[in-house]
Order: C-alpha cells, then structure tokens, then sequence
C-alpha cells in the first residue's frame, strides 16, 4: 500500500492557520460593519449611548481610545465643546481556536484506521467591545470637573493613534 498523505500535510495545515491568523489586522476607526466598528444611538438632544467592537488583533487599550475618540468626534459634529463620558464599561469576550495536525502514517484517516500521530491544540481568542453614555456641552469646559473632556484636545491628541480602512 502507497501513502496517500504526506508526512508533513498535517504541519502545513496548521501553519497555514497560524499565517491567515497573522494577516489580521486591528479593526479600523469605522462605522460599524459585519460587527467591527463605532456605533451611536441618539438618547436625547445632547445624550447619545456610543460603542466600539474590535476584532482579535484590537487591543483594549484601541478599543477604548477609539470609544474615546469618537465621543469627541460626534460632540463637535453636533455643534457641542466638551462632554461627559458616564456608565462606560469594556467587555471581553473570549472564544478557542482550535488547530489540528497530524503526522506521518498510511490510511484514509477520515474513514479507515491507520497509523499517524494528531496534534491538537486551542488556544483563546480576545475581543473587546466598550460602551459609553455621552453628554455634551457647548462652552469652556469647567477646570473643576475632571471627568469632562474638552472635544477637540481629545480629537487632536488621540488623533493620530487612530487608523482608518484603507481605500481601494
């Protein structure tokens, strides 16, 4: 009988996993899409609820720049200064991957027994998604209330951290 797989099938599968993982990149500053991305809900006329999801390769230190960020976008595209974040929160989702590989020996191993070694290792997968309740102002933001944030520092500063979908 002739072997009807290659002694090394089973690594290069599991490294192609690990490459097409690799070409992951972190989650752009974007509207939602398929999941990824800033959304906002108008909750009163100077009151919005915001949120940002990343994906596996979108730290949480991003993600929450990013939720940061687009507070300080959406207070001056409706005409406001400053705002409050309250109520926010970041959650982290944690799902396995699960990577198979095996080895040597003959045999359909799918059907038939035959000799060969598996591999299987997971390992976990985090994703973060953070929330906030957005009130915003319009005037100088008060030097005694540290939990407000002045819309354009906040714009200018994290600015260049942000990354954006790349066109094409």
């Amino acid at each position: 009988m002739f072997p009807t797989t290659h002694p090394y099938r089973g690594l290069a599968a599991a490294l192609t996993v690990l490459l097409l993982a690799g070409c992951a990149t972190v989650t752009p500053y974007q509207p939602m899409k398929n999941g990824q991305g800033y959304g906002d809900q108008r909750i009163e006329n100077n009151r919005y609820r915001i949120n940002f999801a990343g994906n596996s390769t979108t730290s949480r230190e991003t993600v929450e720049n990013y939720l940061l960020f687009r507070a300080a976008e959406l207070t001056l595209q409706q005409g406001y200064d400053y705002f409050v974040m309250s109520g926010s929160d970041t959650e982290k989702q944690t799902r396995y991957q699960q990577t198979v590989s095996a080895v040597g020996g003959y045999g359909w191993y799918s059907r038939y027994y035959g000799l060969g070694t598996g591999v299987s290792t997971a390992y976990p997968v985090n994703e973060y998604q953070a929330q906030a309740y957005v009130t915003m102002y319009k005037g100088k933001r008060p030097a005694e209330s540290a939990d407000a944030f002045d819309a354009r520092q906040v714009r200018d500063n994290l600015g260049p951290l942000i990354k954006y979908p790349e066109k094409g």
